[in-house]
């Protein structure tokens, strides 16, 4: 297991409560409720349990909790089976676990330009998203 502060040099505790805008080089989990903006060039991520309104930008997010805002990532937005996020997501790799839920807009792909596909959108592990030569792909669910 990672050192939990060399991944996550700062946290938002499970008892706070914080209206703002952040900025932050490295890693930030927020464990508590924030209402505003943050911006990390390192990974962010938001625990199971804590809630988010407001926009986030990152080098990688991981989603365990609620997020009422967009979400922009350089490289990967993970939700895991406990995530909830009402709004867009933009990121070069989307990873979404079977239970979370996603209501918004999708942009996936390099720079977040390669494939495209419009919400509300309830996703498990197994949907793909399928890019066609200048298409919007479709949400294929998988079969159970």
């Amino acid at each position: 297991m990672a050192d939990s502060n060399a991944e996550f040099p700062t946290t938002i505790g499970a008892d706070a409560v914080f209206k703002g805008e952040l900025h932050f080089e490295k890693g930030v989990q927020l464990l508590g409720r924030f209402e505003g903006q943050i911006k990390t060039e390192g990974q962010l991520l938001i625990a199971e349990g804590a809630t988010l309104q407001g926009d986030i930008q990152a080098g990688t997010i991981r989603v365990d909790g609620k997020i009422s805002g967009n979400v922009v990532a350089d490289a990967k937005v993970q939700l895991t089976a406990s995530a909830r996020v009402e709004g867009d997501v933009q990121a070069a790799r989307l990873e979404v676990a079977e239970g979370a839920t996603l209501v918004g807009r999708c942009t996936i792909g390099v720079n977040g330009k390669t494939a495209q596909a419009a919400g509300p959108i309830k996703s498990a592990s197994t949907d793909v998203l399928t890019p066609a030569k200048g298409k919007v792909p479709e949400v294929i669910p998988a079969k159970r």
